[in-house]
């Protein structure tokens, strides 16, 4: 991972930055024209409604170069090992070549996100580039309807298609001994395909924008660029890390305990050592349990991802996110952790949020107890009910649905200088999830949703808050309903950093048909009649700074709108807000004096 960090770049290339910044829009406009062609053409939810999908480009050595508006804990880490993987599993690669990948094993982060690899040649056909298409699957033929399964002993009681880098074109043709294994495997077969030709289609929109650029730029000019890019971006990071304290600090988050996990959760430890003259952090993550006979546990990807982005939440946001800057970041892992390098048999169903979010929150508080000017408190967890997988049969097209929802998730944290990004939905998504529609999820499925509503007092308190936990309510019309999700937050709430208090937590209820709730699970696996409903309450996020220090008008703004009552400014902020919501000065300086 540090290879590009430290690789010379050819000296008669004269620096252009101007030209420099041109190239990187003009390679993030490809990764944009990739993402509009999925989401224009994906037929699932999860895909056209929710935007759970990432497109980039790697170099022809397996270094990412180019992203644009995709989720973090896709793109990362784990595109450049996908990518190597392809090469190293077909060295004879050639024009017209596509491959699917989804192994966690060999570098994808985890089975749902099943993706497209498309090597591009210049004329002469040597392979320049790869562009990557990852895209959230419905359903990917586990053993039970949901792509989130916590309670996975393995990989095969989990039951996904596994593809590691396996060809599914050759010379632009699909493979269709591939194609018909999918459609017999998978649930909801013409979902999947047209979601497969939508990732087809952006991979080689990709591979002709590509050429274009190579052609007016020249390949072997276009290279020496790329490596000027990474020199670039590395020397940004090293300079943002410059600021940090030379430091080093150890910081835990804690995932609520499961069936199969010790009693007291499963408790990420990471240890952050910040080298600011030399301009490296390191991060070890190796003090941590084995890997669990669940699916909870975090693939290599997903490890290395998450930690890297408890490191970008921590500094200047402008550093570029590319093979570059992560080679500021060292990591020191273990194979066979829950965490770290997992050893197949081992499930990795829900590797992209749960567990790994717990990475992200330890990497950043760690960062935070350093200096009170850096790092985040704890990202709210995910996934609640609002979140789940749905499946049944749909009376209304006499056929099976599965899709996930994205009905509504808050948990944005507390930063040094800024109230939270409310709807950031969980430390890897970065806020790139797309809120469901209601009434075009209504449509497309047999859903009926009564509430979304955020709830009053529940965000974590501080000079800046977390984001405030949001409620919603829905059941299935007119048929049977199943709801999976993998909870997590409900024990173990996002905690606060610098003085700042931790937020309310997760929980989930079955509405019976009487309006009795009754509270669900923290793996939530459930089958509702046609007159029952599911509560559920997402995490907030933890509050950063003392509560007593912030903006006076800020909390009386927070009352006004509903977000806290005046018995919690009072108590909370040391803010008085009299009956018709009007500062009571002289009782405010009183508070906050004591």
């Amino acid at each position: 991972m540090n290879a590009a960090a430290t690789r010379p770049v050819d000296a008669h290339l004269a620096f252009d930055g101007v030209k420099l910044a041109i190239l990187n829009n003009r390679w993030e406009a490809v990764a944009r024209k990739m993402a509009n062609t999925l989401l224009r053409t994906g037929r699932s939810g999860v895909l056209a409604t929710a935007r759970d999908f990432s497109c980039c480009i790697v170099t022809a050595d397996n270094r990412l170069l180019a992203t644009a508006e995709s989720i973090p804990i896709h793109v990362l880490v784990g595109p450049d090992m996908m990518a190597k993987s392809m090469c190293d599993l077909h060295p004879e690669l050639k024009p017209g070549d596509a491959f699917l990948h989804n192994s966690p094993y060999h570098g994808c982060s985890h089975a749902a996100d099943l993706s497209i690899l498309v090597p591009v040649f210049d004329e002469n056909g040597k392979h320049r580039y790869t562009a990557i298409v990852k895209a959230h699957q419905a359903d990917i033929g586990n053993s039970i309807p949901t792509t989130y399964y916590g309670h996975a002993k393995d990989v095969y009681q989990e039951g996904a298609l596994i593809f590691p880098a396996v060809q599914v074109q050759r010379d632009y043709k699909d493979i269709q001994d591939i194609i018909r294994m999918c459609k017999m495997r998978i649930r909801v077969p013409e979902q999947w395909w047209g979601d497969y030709l939508g990732m087809v289609g952006a991979g080689r929109i990709a591979e002709r924008e590509i050429h274009a650029i190579g052609n007016e730029f020249g390949w072997d000019q276009l290279a020496e660029y790329g490596e000027q890019w990474f020199a670039y971006s590395a020397e940004r990071m090293k300079d943002a890390i410059s600021k940090l304290p030379r430091k080093t600090a150890t910081s835990s988050s804690t995932h609520d305990a499961l069936p199969g996990t010790p009693k007291d959760g499963v408790k990420i430890n990471a240890t952050v050592a910040v080298d600011p003259t030399d301009g490296f952090i390191d991060i070890d993550l190796t003090d941590n349990i084995d890997a669990l006979e669940l699916g909870i546990n975090v693939s290599e990807a997903c490890t290395r991802t998450a930690a890297l982005i408890g490191v970008f939440n921590s500094i200047d946001h402008n550093v570029p996110r590319n093979a570059g800057s992560f080679g500021r970041v060292r990591l020191k892992l273990r194979e066979g952790g829950v965490v770290g390098i997992p050893q197949h048999p081992t499930s990795c169903s829900v590797a992209t949020t749960n567990v790994a979010d717990r990475i992200t929150n330890s990497v950043q508080t760690a960062i935070a107890s350093m200096d009170s000017r850096f790092g985040q408190a704890e990202t709210g967890a995910l996934s609640p009910a609002t979140m789940a997988v749905i499946s049944g049969k749909d009376p209304r097209k006499g056929r099976p649905f599965v899709n996930q929802i994205f009905l509504g998730v808050t948990a944005g944290a507390g930063t040094p200088t800024q109230d939270s990004w409310m709807t950031i939905a969980h430390a890897g998504n970065a806020g790139m999830l797309y809120i469901d529609s209601i009434e075009i999820m209504e449509m497309a499925y047999p859903i009926r949703c009564y509430q979304r509503r955020l709830v009053t007092d529940s965000e974590g308190a501080g000079q800046f808050t977390g984001a405030p936990s949001l409620m919603g309510e829905y059941g299935p019309a007119g048929c049977e309903m199943t709801i999976n999700a993998v909870s997590d937050g409900t024990l173990n709430q996002a905690k606060g950093a610098a003085g700042g208090g931790k937020a309310f937590g997760a929980r989930q209820y079955r509405k019976r048909a009487d309006g009795s709730l009754e509270e669900l699970p923290v793996v939530v696996s459930v089958t509702l009649a046609p007159d029952e409903r599911v509560v559920s309450y997402s995490c907030g996020g933890g509050g950063f700074g003392d509560p007593k220090t912030r903006a006076v008008e800020k909390v009386l703004n927070d009352v006004r709108e509903g977000r806290i009552g005046k018995d919690r400014a009072r108590e909370v902020y040391g803010v008085a807000v009299d009956d018709v919501f009007s500062l009571d000065s002289a009782e405010t300086k009183k508070l906050r004096a004591s």
